[in-house]
């Protein structure tokens, strides 16, 4: 069941206090910044960091520069 759309703009991610991005495809909340999804299960979000899961995306390793 997918997730409630007027919920989106209340949901936080737990360890960064950041807003979240519903990925329909897979019927996650995805943290891109730590790259991260958290599953919705029956239209609830499952928001337990360990409950979520890491993505293909990686975040930008610090202090790493692009020539």
């Amino acid at each position: 069941q997918p997730l409630e759309p007027s919920l989106l703009r209340f949901l936080v991610c737990p360890l960064s206090k950041r807003p979240l991005r519903y990925e329909e495809a897979t019927n996650e909340l995805i943290n891109e910044e730590l790259g991260i999804a958290y599953p919705i299960v029956d239209g609830i979000p499952n928001m337990i960091p360990e409950a979520a899961r890491t993505t293909q995306k990686k975040p930008p390793a610090e202090g790493l520069k692009q020539p």
